[in-house]
């Protein structure tokens, strides 16, 4: 993460360093080592569809950062998505810096998946955050 003032105002920067390739029909995400994200590791399981969510919220949201996109919705369009969708992806990038990193790494709780944000929307808090996330292991 990167921090840096942009006209008197401190802004956050968070790289992911991610690439989405296709691979027959499929897409999939190759981690920074050259490994695809649908791998297994000994310490757990890379979710694919949510690491492709990450990414891809996480590019949208430079989108709307950089002014090259106006909003949400303006994205939705580019991307033949329904609004919605694109709004409920860039909740992610709210997440807490150590969620996201628990999630590139595989180590997320098992029942913590992209449906699963969708439907449960976390608190932008991210001491509340931590806690939801750590009630996941109780």
């Amino acid at each position: 993460m990167d921090w840096f003032v942009d006209g008197g105002a401190v802004k956050l920067s968070t790289f992911i360093p991610l690439q989405i390739r296709k691979r027959g029909v499929r897409k999939v995400v190759i981690r920074p080592d050259g490994e695809s994200g649908s791998s297994t590791t000994a310490r757990g399981q890379f979710d694919s569809p949510m690491l492709v969510a990450l990414a891809r919220a996480f590019y949208w949201q430079q989108l709307l950062d950089e002014g090259v996109v106006a909003s949400g919705s303006e994205i939705a369009q580019r991307e033949g998505l329904h609004h919605s969708t694109v709004n409920e992806l860039l909740r992610l990038t709210l997440l807490e810096p150590t969620i996201i990193q628990a999630i590139l790494a595989g180590q997320q709780p098992r029942c913590m998946s992209l449906i699963w944000f969708q439907r449960n929307p976390l608190p932008l808090d991210w001491i509340e955050q931590r806690r939801v996330v750590d009630g996941f292991d109780a």
